[in-house]
């Protein structure tokens, strides 16, 4: 769409994106939990962290102001990115309404913004005798003015290797056109899979909770198809006794439907499909 609002004054909306991603892997031993969180700080060390939201911040058009980043100990990183609003092509108080779509799939932490800022912050964590350990992932883009952060959305996928999503993006405050009328979002937008690209849907289990009259929409998404290889630390299934497999099995699928349906559950409700 190529519509224009005639604003008075500047574009006052903020929108915000919030990312959570999550990683599941199953560490049979001390040590391989121990090598998990040293992998997992290794590859999103703040460095790597700051080099994602760098690129954010170009999708979306804004300009970097200020970066702080920090490695803890003993695990996680944080970014925050503060921002600017680029330059406005044509008329500066006018407001093109955009059709939605995923948006690029480019190379690039958490910066400053003027009025709007990025951050990211990680958690890995295990449990404490189950060997299950999970890696997670928040990240917030928030903006105001024209920037629109969903822009960032299709490249955060593909930045991390999420097992689950939980995604949530919301508009808040009004901004006026020349009349003085309200205007309390700037877009036509009904669910954020909108945003995904159809080669992402298809991998995910999605959920959507909207609440259309305050501008809320939140998106669960979980991958479909489950290889037990593919959360092993160190071995493969092959060289685990069937039983074990099963077991083993069953704890991983019970961590991921834990975290997606927000509850704990009974072990009763897997079921193990060789």
């Amino acid at each position: 769409m190529d519509t224009k609002f005639k604003l008075h004054g500047f574009n006052n909306l903020t929108k915000t994106l919030s990312f959570n991603m999550y990683d599941i892997c199953y560490t049979r031993t001390e040590a391989d939990r121990t090598a998990y969180i040293e992998y997992i700080d290794e590859q999103y060390n703040a460095d790597r962290l700051t080099q994602i939201l760098t690129t954010v911040t170009e999708i979306i058009g804004a300009n970097i102001l200020n970066v702080a980043k920090q490695d803890y100990d003993p695990q996680g990183a944080s970014v925050t990115i503060l921002v600017s609003e680029g330059p406005v092509d044509e008329q500066k108080h006018s407001l093109e309404v955009q059709s939605a779509s995923p948006g690029p799939v480019p190379n690039i932490v958490l910066a400053h913004l003027d009025k709007s800022h990025i951050t990211v912050h990680t958690y890995p964590e295990y449990h404490p005798y189950e060997g299950i350990s999970t890696f997670r992932a928040d990240i917030d883009v928030s903006t105001c003015g024209e920037i629109s952060p969903l822009k960032a959305l299709n490249y955060l996928i593909h930045s991390f290797d999420a097992d689950m999503m939980t995604l949530d993006y919301r508009v808040r405050g009004f901004t006026r056109d020349i009349t003085g009328k309200k205007m309390f979002i700037d877009h036509e937008i009904n669910s954020i899979q909108n945003y995904i690209p159809d080669d992402v849907k298809v991998l995910y289990n999605m959920i959507d909770v909207n609440v259309y009259p305050e501008n809320i929409f939140h998106t669960k998404c979980k991958l479909k198809a489950f290889d037990l290889d593919n959360y092993l630390f160190g071995y493969t299934k092959e060289e685990l006794h069937p039983g074990t497999r099963n077991e083993i099995t069953k704890k991983v699928k019970k961590e991921m439907d834990e975290i997606f349906y927000g509850t704990n559950v009974a072990n009763a409700m897997f079921k193990i499909d060789d």
